[in-house]
């Protein structure tokens, strides 16, 4: 039977071997379908990983849809229903729909070029649709039509690339030439300043101002301001060189009689800033008391105080009569505070000038502290070499039976003093303020161009001359560089103390323009501003002047959990009076209730022109008194202010 079948016709001989070609014709059915799940995992395979938007581009998937019309052929009918024709069925195909299958596989070149040309554009849009890992072959068949005005307008768009390079390369060009000629202005700027500091501190600019020119224009230059504001404190110490007191009690005769009978009880409750504890550096020691303690006696009445020249608390014993250095006459006690205590002595090397010697304690923390102290001194005092910027002149300094001393110009009195002796209650005359306002604001600059912090500027710290004109900081012992500021709720004299201190927040300069604000109200009213009785106590003061504390400056405080809860509402501790006990309260709003102005005219009949200073002076407080370190005004601001400008 076999040999008949091999003499039949060329024609089925060629369909036979055509048939034996076809792996359908030739396998078992079983073979047949572990080839097509074989070939289906591996079409899976290829599908996940070019659906993936990293993987997926036009050439992957024109490639893909070739191979798959390699192996079978197109139709419009799914894939499933593909597989499950029968043989008959594939091979009775018409020579029509056989004709079809080149001129569509002709399109392939024309969308590869497309491909090409809009490479950027389907990374694009294959990335949008990287959710989407499987797509019939209806839709793929829809997006080989779709779009493609489009695609010949960006290849239009494409042509011109080059010169949209080329106009995005020039722009970068003028504006890096433009950064280049403000960088050249702004250093040419800071040269013409540099250079004016370096001529003279506070001298007249090299190009004076005319009379006529605007405050405006004059206030551009920081030296022209410093040397505005020099000029002001040397006139105000001309024309005031004997009217201090005479200020002081025209500001009393302002007072109403209101105030010596409605408001008589209510001072009584008010603190007594001189007799205040808390206020350990600058004791006030009057003669009865010091001849108590064995002060000012001299060596004739008491020569077994010759070989006992330290007390058990490290203090030198003070003689007078004695003579330190072979130079110094001692003649007079000051005082003491807690590092040191302070004669007046004159030079008799200098003609019996009189000099102020401050004798540092003789123990190893108080050493370490005046030797500091010594360093910012002499730092402050190279950098203002004409004593123009308020800062306490150092003379020299010794070392007497192991104290050191450092020898400083004579001064009168502290503005604590001078609050006592003069105004007690009522505080000093807003001219009188505002020239101690200038004075204090020129320190602060010099000890922020020398990267110095005070940390402890109060009405005690500063020293005014005989005609109370002049005013010097003093006491550095707690100053500190600007980059050592290490964290610690006690630092600065309570009542002065900046409330980034007492939360835990990095400080700077602000923690000293905080305690001149306090200082300037305080001379002018006579009374304490925040006379808290804990940190906890000063916060909620300084919040019922300015409101509760911003949530940003209270996360970054290092002691926010001792005054405030996780909801950053405040916990107001005080003292129950009938109980004894702490309580605490807890306030989510603070509003402000202390109205500042009214307590700086309090009942005083005001001329216009003092008023209006007020009202000044109460603008620049607002200013100063800003919870929030880095809304506080700077010391070149204040120096600008019309308080400080404007004359009366």
């Amino acid at each position: 039977r076999e040999r008949p079948r091999r003499s039949r016709s060329p024609l089925f001989s060629e369909r036979r071997s055509r048939q034996s070609k076809s792996p359908s014709r030739t396998r078992s059915p079983i073979r047949r379908v572990r080839s097509r799940s074989a070939e289906r995992k591996r079409r899976e395979s290829e599908r996940r990983r070019l659906s993936s938007p990293r993987t997926r581009t036009r050439d992957d998937i024109l490639s893909r849809r070739e191979r798959s019309k390699d192996i079978s052929p197109p139709s419009r009918w799914s894939p499933s229903r593909r597989r499950s024709r029968s043989p008959i069925r594939r091979r009775s195909r018409s020579p029509l729909r056989r004709s079809r299958s080149p001129r569509r596989r002709s399109r392939s070149p024309r969308r590869r070029d497309r491909g090409r040309r809009s490479r950027s554009r389907l990374r694009r849009r294959s990335r949008s649709r990287g959710g989407h890992r499987r797509r019939s072959r209806s839709k793929a068949k829809e997006d080989k039509f779709k779009g493609s005005l489009s695609e010949g307008m960006k290849a239009e768009q494409e042509s011109s690339s080059d010169e949209n390079l080329e106009d995005f390369d020039l722009e970068e060009e003028d504006e890096e030439a433009e950064i280049r000629q403000r960088r050249l202005q702004r250093q040419a700027i800071v040269q013409k300043y540099k250079g004016q500091a370096e001529d003279s501190n506070l001298s007249v600019p090299s190009e004076p101002s005319s009379p006529q020119s605007s405050p405006r224009s004059r206030s551009h230059s920081p030296e022209g301001i410093l040397e505005r504001v020099a000029a002001d404190v040397k006139e105000y110490e001309r024309e005031n060189v004997d009217t201090f007191e005479a200020s002081v009690k025209a500001k009393h005769n302002l007072m109403t009689v209101e105030q010596n009978n409605g408001s008589a009880q209510k001072k009584l409750l008010a603190p007594d800033m001189f007799t205040e504890s808390d206020d350990m550096f600058a004791a006030y020691f009057d003669s009865a008391r010091l001849r108590a303690a064995g002060f000012g006696k001299d060596f004739k009445e008491n020569p077994n105080l010759r070989d006992n020249w330290t007390d058990a608390e490290g203090y030198y014993r003070v003689n007078i009569g004695e003579v330190l250095d072979k130079r110094y006459n001692v003649y007079g006690y000051t005082g003491q505070g807690v590092f040191s205590n302070v004669v007046r002595a004159r030079d008799m090397a200098r003609a019996n000038q009189e000099v102020a010697v401050k004798i540092i304690r003789n123990n190893e923390l108080m050493q370490k502290t005046g030797l500091k102290e010594l360093e910012f001194l002499k730092k402050l005092n190279d950098a203002d070499p004409d004593d123009k910027f308020h800062c306490l002149r150092l003379f020299r300094h010794f070392y007497h039976k192991q104290h050191l001393c450092l020898v400083f110009e004579p001064l009168s009195m502290n503005l604590r003093e001078v609050l006592k002796k003069y105004g007690k209650d009522v505080g000093l005359h807003i001219k009188a303020v505002r020239s101690y306002s200038q004075q204090l604001f020129l320190a602060l600059k010099l000890l922020k161009r020398c990267n110095i912090l005070h940390a402890d500027i109060k009405p005690d710290n500063i020293l005014v001359n005989e005609s109370k004109t002049i005013l010097k900081l003093c006491d550095f012992g707690s100053a500190s560089h600007v980059a050592d500021n290490d964290i610690t709720p006690y630092l600065v004299s309570r009542f002065y103390r900046a409330p980034e201190i007492i939360i835990g927040k990095i400080y700077d300069y602000g923690i000293d323009m905080w305690s001149v604000g306090c200082t300037l109200y305080e001379l002018y009213t006579g009374k304490i501003l925040f006379p808290g009785k804990t940190n906890n106590h000063m916060l909620k003061l300084a919040m019922d002047l300015k409101g509760k504390m911003p949530n940003k400056m209270i996360r970054k405080g290092v002691f926010k959990d001792q005054h405030f809860d996780q909801n950053l509402n405040f916990m107001y501790i005080e003292v129950d009076k009938v109980t004894e006990r702490e309580k605490v309260t807890v306030m989510s709003t603070i509003n402000p209730t202390k109205d500042l102005l009214a307590d700086l005219i309090g009942c005083q009949r005001l001329p216009e022109d003092q008023r209006k200073k007020v009202h000044q002076l109460k603008d620049l407080l607002d200013q100063i008194l800003m919870l929030d370190p880095a809304k506080r005004i700077s010391i070149n601001q204040a120096l600008q202010h019309p308080f400080i400008q404007e004359k009366i």
